[in-house]
């Protein structure tokens, strides 16, 4: 099986801060790989490096057998690679709905129609309306963001990333801020679209990254010191040292 997305010795350094440090792993297609690791471990600007907002100093990225690493974000976002909860900003006077159909109109290339009969074209509200439904907001569709609960928003900003048909999603914490019940209910959701789409995960909460993910990579100072499935994550000595704070 080809690998869908394969990283090769990533680096990036902020001044004397080495973020990331020779970052090597891939994701395969069909799996949701989690990637986690203490705050300051480089996360974010390790996803940041594979959605294209964040030039790596030195290493590759290819996705889909193709090196991107030169690549822009919308150039990326082009051929398949997604990120979730910072691809859009929500605007809040506007319905779910609408939110969702801007980000058709992205896809399809049509211009941004504000003014137009927008509402009654079903070359936008389709698509649109689907979105909502994988998501599980397809009742609040019409509902204002600014009327919407944080967890609804989140379900909202991941409704936006799937109208741009990703290959892959990059999802950056999509469980921060959530109460137990509505974390309990975006794990649900994920494990229903991670049999459409291929994720990489970044994540704190530990129960829902082991019921996830496929496979796990540990990030600690900005180098990968474990990676493999979740059994193995588990039980590996250097874990619980480096990422849970227990002796090996």
């Amino acid at each position: 099986m080809t690998d869908l997305l394969v990283l090769n010795g990533l680096q990036k350094h902020f001044g004397a801060l080495r973020a990331t440090d020779d970052v090597s792993l891939s994701v395969r297609p069909g799996t949701l790989h989690a990637l986690i690791g203490p705050n300051g471990a480089g996360k974010s600007t390790l996803i940041g490096q594979i959605a294209g907002t964040i030039t790596p100093d030195r290493g590759t990225i290819t996705f889909r057998g193709e090196d991107v690493t030169p690549l822009t974000l919308p150039q990326r976002a082009r051929k398949g690679l997604g990120r979730t909860f910072q691809i859009s900003s929500l605007i809040p006077e506007f319905s779910a709905l609408r939110n969702v159909m801007l980000a058709v109109q992205a896809r399809q290339g049509s211009s941004f129609r504000f003014w137009g009969r927008v509402m009654a074209d079903r070359s936008l509200t389709g698509p649109a309306q689907a979105c909502l439904e994988r998501v599980g907001l397809a009742d609040r569709a019409r509902v204002p963001v600014s009327d919407l609960s944080h967890g609804e928003r989140r379900q909202l900003e991941l409704a936006v990333a799937l109208a741009l048909e990703p290959v892959l999603l990059l999802l950056d914490e999509p469980m921060a801020g959530l109460g137990p019940e509505e974390s309990r209910k975006m794990t649900d959701l994920l494990h229903t679209l991670k049999r459409e789409t291929a994720m990489l995960l970044v994540e704190h909460d530990m129960d829902a990254v082991f019921s996830l993910a496929d496979e796990v990579s540990v990030l600690v100072y900005g180098r990968v010191i474990a990676n493999g499935p979740v059994a193995e994550i588990r039980t590996s000595a250097a874990v619980r040292e480096a990422y849970l704070g227990e002796d090996a």
